[in-house]
């Protein structure tokens, strides 16, 4: 096997070289494969090379050296079957040292590999899906280096435009446009912004299809991708600085960081080697982009997988620059109402869509915190995420009903579901227009009692809507975003202007900034994988607790945080406190802060109220010790159900198994509540649990007057709250806890209808 210190170049040189003469000369399919896998296992010094073909749905031998030849078409293999299955259904590749130990291998006794242990194999790609795969074998347990990987990468893509051209490749079972499910009328998704919208299907990119891999002039494909380098920065500066969102946000500093990466050498360098190891421009960035997206299926890190996904969509942007082929959607034009299609999307890719055609967005891929759902977001344009297979279901110009308030998309829909649809939809805008008419109106019940309204935010555009709801203030802000968003950590003048804009948009109005929540389901791309990466990150280092070990991150924020607030009040709250001792010593980073500013002349807030997040039960045990330290205490009810019933909020399983309703959880929060009122603190509410006006309803019931919600639930809200007579509802909740029915959900609803309460 080749040593470690050989050059990836040279031996990808030497493969190139062969695979140029082997494609030149004269011979069949089978024959120029046999010399391929001859070729390759000289190159890299290994025993065994073998190529596997798709043919007729499964995978085939075709062609080997080192293994018994009577194998050949004859051990086949189906997608996600054995080490060779894996590898072309994950698209993924393989390096073992020990084959027998990966828990898909099977062993094939007609092959007679059972003398070999060290296994490497990649997938070769045809139009971004696995047609085969390319593997090597040797006798020591020894993986292969890096560079002889990124040289079997490198082969494979050659070898996809051999079989290509010699007809090996299963055109039907790659791509077949027969095989839509035109049974299928509903597909669920993950929501990542909301909104009903419907429009006819357009997908977003068409394929680029490499014609030539070899390049005959290596230093004309350079000048190439220089080229394409420079017309693909000078679109992306472009396009960042024409954007027009109204105001700040922090999507603009998501376009800074996609440009970054637009920007980035490191990228360019490794397509210019990819370049000089024999590749044309095409498929130096083919190359580089399905190393990229292997790497992409084997990070748990969500944040790090979302920019990950903004090279990818420069890639493909630099690619259709390079071959020629600009034709998207986008460029093309929108002529109708449009639901676009995707795999995945870009947050400049999505820019170039003209807004008034464009009605929505569905994904193949997509997260929560993926840059392209923050533009959406401040776009007003709904995305539902994570729509498997999406693309064998949806023809282009199909029509769609896109409701991702439900998490549904309705390809193809009857004229009835669109009768329907329409009809949802304008009973929306109604309640909405009604809604908007409450926004000056006081959240008071009927029988007087005012109720805070505040709403949640986290960016700097959240902040208008506190003059779109008539809310109250910000109850919680969460600092948080702004790190995620960012590539790097936020720097303290950065951090301190951010804070100076929000405080400046409330105007009057408080805001609690809750100290930066990170960890857990929330890690940030530049700590280091190993600090992040838990069997159980819920329950593990997050929030506080990397506060509080990394001083320097809070000290940061502390100052930054007190300087923004300067003649002002300064509200901080600190989440997952489980113990007094840590709200102590959190308390403490900023009183030193304090101390520092002043003694250097700074301006200081008027006053600082220091709050903590009740998500953590053990925290209600120590309430009376913390009456004298407390301003004031927010319930986090999200974290606070999760640990409560021990049950993870992510997982999909247990999603609907634990009611907010549950008298557990009525019971907890009622006490909590009585006893900080005889405490003497301030009790407020923030999470999901708040922003329903059923669970609002019995929140209120249990002596709740605060409520911290999102800015879409302050009308429905606002709505029950003024048909509500708090006094018979507090006599209600109280006989439901006393004697819990067997539904607490369908007593309160019943409860509410018959007493007239507006539950939207």
């Amino acid at each position: 096997m080749v040593t470690k210190d050989t050059s990836s170049l040279v031996t990808a040189r030497n493969i190139l070289t062969g695979l140029r003469s082997i494609m030149a000369s004269p011979g069949n399919a089978q024959t120029k494969l046999n010399q391929v896998v001859e070729t390759i296992a000289g190159a890299v010094g290994s025993e065994v090379c073998s190529i596997y073909l798709l043919r007729e749905g499964v995978l085939e031998l075709y062609a080997t050296q080192g293994l018994k030849q009577e194998a050949v078409h004859v051990t086949k293999l189906a997608f996600g079957q054995g080490l060779i299955g894996y590898i072309a259904k994950n698209a993924e590749s393989l390096n073992l040292a020990e084959a027998a130990t990966h828990p898909d291998f099977q062993y094939r006794p007609e092959t007679g590999e059972d003398k070999f242990h060290s296994f490497a194999g990649v997938p070769i790609i045809r139009n971004q899906q696995a047609v085969g795969v390319l593997c090597a074998q040797h006798i020591d347990p020894h993986k292969y280096a890096e560079e002889e990987i990124e040289s079997f990468e490198t082969a494979a893509m050659v070898l996809a435009e051999l079989i290509s051209n010699t007809g090996l490749i299963d055109e039907d079972s790659v791509d077949n446009p027969d095989s839509y499910n035109n049974g299928t009328d509903r597909l669920s998704g993950l929501q990542l912004v909301k909104g009903k919208a419907s429009g006819f299907a357009c997908f977003h990119q068409p394929r680029v299809k490499i014609e030539h891999t070899v390049a005959e002039d290596t230093e004309a494909e350079r000048h190439r991708v220089y080229s394409a380098f420079d017309k693909m920065r000078s679109q992306i500066d472009h396009m960042t600085n024409q954007a027009e969102f109204g105001g700040g946000g922090e999507h603009e500093e998501v376009l800074q960081t996609y440009k970054m990466f637009a920007y980035d050498e490191g990228w360019s360098r490794r397509i210019n080697e990819a370049i000089d190891s024999g590749l044309t421009a095409e498929a130096a960035i083919e190359r580089v982009q399905q190393h990229t997206r292997m790497r992409m299926r084997q990070i748990n890190d969500p944040l790090l997988a979302d920019r990950m996904h903004d090279l990818e969509d420069l890639s493909n942007r630099l690619l259709r620059i390079v071959s020629g082929q600009m034709g998207t959607a986008a460029t093309l034009g929108l002529r109708q109402d449009t639901i676009l299609v995707a795999r995945n999307l870009g947050p400049a890719e999505l820019l170039e869509y003209d807004r008034r055609r464009l009605k929505g967005v569905v994904l193949e891929e997509g997260s929560l915190t993926a840059h392209v759902t923050i533009i959406a977001r401040a776009m007003g344009i709904p995305i539902l995420g994570q729509v498997k297979n999406v693309r064998q279901y949806v023809r282009e110009n199909d029509y769609l009903l896109l409701n991702v308030d439900d998490n549904v998309l309705f390809p193809r829909p009857s004229a009835s579901m669109q009768d329907a649809f329409e009809a949802q939809i304008e009973l929306t805008n109604k309640k909405r227009a009604a809604y908007a008419e409450l926004k000056d109106k006081e959240p008071v019940t009927k029988d007087g009692t005012r109720i805070t309204l505040n709403i949640n935010a986290g960016l700097r555009d959240d902040m208008k809507m506190l003059a779109l709801t008539g809310a109250d203030g910000i109850g919680l802000f969460r600092t948080e975003f702004q790190f995620l968003v960012a590539a790097a950590l936020p720097s303290r003048s950065g951090q301190l202007r951010f804070y100076r804009d929000v405080l400046h948009a409330a105007g009057d109005k408080p805001v609690v900034f809750r100290t930066v929540d990170i960890g857990g389901d929330k890690p940030l791309p530049y700590f280091r994988a190993s600090e992040v990466r838990e069997d159980n990150p819920a329950m593990g280092w997050r929030a506080l607790r990397i506060g509080l070990e990394r001083d320097a991150l809070m000290k940061v924020q502390a100052r930054a945080l007190i300087e923004a607030a300067a003649g002002r009040v300064l509200n901080v709250m600190f989440p997952m406190i489980a113990e007094p001792w840590e709200f102590d010593e959190a308390k403490a980073v900023f009183e030193k802060q304090l101390d520092y500013l002043h003694a250097r002349g700074k301006q200081l807030p008027l006053r600082v109220r220091y709050g903590a997040m009740l998500e953590v039960p053990a925290l209600a045990e120590c309430l009376d010790l913390m009456a004298s330290r407390l301003d004031f205490l927010s319930i986090g009810t999200n974290d606070l159900t999760q640990f409560l019933f021990a049950a993870d909020r992510s997982n999909p399983k247990l999603a609907e198994r634990f009611d907010w309703l549950s008298p557990a959880i009525l019971r907890f929060i009622g006490r909590v509540s009585k006893q900080v009122d005889e405490l003497g603190i301030d009790l407020s509410i923030c999470g999901e649990m708040g922003g329903r006006p059923l669970e609002a309803m019995a929140l209120l019931g249990l002596g709740i007057k605060r409520l911290s919600i999102t800015p879409a639930s302050i009308g429905p809200v606002k709505a029950m709250i003024r048909s509500l007579d708090l006094g018979t509802a507090q006599e209600q909740l109280q006989s439901i806890l006393s004697d819990p029915p067997a539904n607490p959900r369908a007593t309160l609803e019943e409860w509410a209808i018959s007493h007239e309460v507006e539950l939207g």
